[in-house]
């Protein structure tokens, strides 16, 4: 089972790298792809299901910008309520290894230097706790924080999101990869010693800039 996310910087209906995105992302092949400062049309076709962040306000934001997207192979079985709905998506789904609410996310629109970015992640911690305390969870995206190196932090930010992992037995897949601040996090009770390996492309953030990743969890 491959969970990926990856910063799409803001796609345009007529960017000639779309189609270089697309095939990139479909070579990926995940069974869970969350996209955050993206836009609805960045389609992979039938092979997923697709659920959106809420709708921007245009001139600021182009037609079909949105914040986060969710691609899924599974169906979602409900859409969980998120403390703001054009910044964060949470869909449960049913998957191979059992029930999993995913939380797509974008913490600070623009950075982890304003009071904003605090604001964001304070209640956005709030919502992990209420929905990993019911089962199963992953959250994913742009985090704004990198977790192995000082690329790109504040010390703050890392504490308090490092505290509600443990708090919540939490894992962060992502964090020893250097110069990311794009994450996946999922329930120890989820990982268990199942195995997983790591994928990281668009190094050279030719396509973004930032890099993709994505986790692959061993199934039975």
């Amino acid at each position: 089972m491959k969970i990926a996310t990856w910063n799409l910087e803001r796609p345009i209906k007529t960017s000639k790298r779309n189609s270089a995105i697309i095939d990139c992302l479909l070579k990926i092949n995940a069974d869970i792809l969350i996209l955050t400062e993206t836009n609805e049309c960045i389609n992979l076709g039938d092979l997923y299901n697709y659920y959106h962040s809420a709708r921007l306000e245009e001139p600021y934001y182009n037609d079909g910008e949105r914040r986060v997207s969710i691609y899924s192979k599974y169906r979602s079985l409900e859409q969980i309520e998120t403390f703001r709905e054009d910044t964060s998506i949470c869909e449960r789904y049913e998957t191979e290894l059992g029930s999993l609410a995913v939380y797509g996310t974008v913490v600070g629109i623009i950075g982890n230097r304003n009071k904003g970015f605090m604001d964001d992640l304070d209640l956005q911690l709030l919502d992990f706790e209420r929905i990993a305390r019911k089962g199963n969870f992953c959250v994913g995206g742009d985090f704004n924080i990198s977790f192995s190196d000082n690329y790109y932090f504040t010390k703050e930010g890392r504490r308090k999101l490092n505290e509600s992992f443990v708090k919540l037995n939490l894992i962060n897949l992502t964090s020893e990869i250097a110069q990311n601040i794009d994450h996946i996090i999922v329930s120890g009770t989820f990982v268990g010693d199942r195995a997983r390996s790591i994928e990281t492309w668009d190094e050279d953030k030719r396509l973004s800039d930032h890099m993709g990743v994505a986790v692959e969890i061993e199934t039975p």
